[in-house]
């Protein structure tokens, strides 16, 4: 059987954070066994799964990116939306907009120190809109 649900996470700031309750809440009941895929439809944030457990890695998720996608690059030619709009798109095609995970004895199969991110690389993005399917 499949089922899909579409939700919002509420509005964050730039940043890594953690939401797995969040979207654990949104899914309802959960197979026995089965598939969890999330879509996140939006080109200036993105999903991962990542450190659970110590905030300080959330913090350097973020200045990572950063760094590794700075605003105000002398090459970038899409500059109308903001200082943050073409690193954000840049951003979230590193990361990716899905995320697959297992479903065992009806809960997602993370494993112990993992957790998923939203990663919102605009400074105001807003709510963010995701698509879950659930295969079972």
């Amino acid at each position: 059987m499949i089922r899909q649900t579409t939700f919002t996470l509420s509005p964050r700031r730039r940043g890594a954070h953690l939401v797995t309750s969040e979207i654990a809440r949104q899914l309802g009941e959960l197979p026995a066994v089965g598939l969890v895929n999330l879509l996140i439809q939006h080109t200036s944030a993105a999903l991962s799964i990542n450190e659970n457990a110590d905030p300080d890695v959330r913090v350097d998720m973020a200045a990572i990116f950063d760094r590794l996608v700075p605003e105000r690059a002398p090459y970038y030619t899409h500059t109308m939306e903001g200082d943050d709009d073409m690193p954000a798109h840049a951003k979230s095609t590193l990361a990716g907009a899905s995320l697959s995970i297992p479903v065992s004895n009806g809960r997602l199969n993370l494993g112990r120190w993992q957790g998923i991110y939203l990663l919102e690389f605009r400074d105001y993005g807003g709510p963010r809109t995701i698509v879950a399917t659930i295969i079972s």
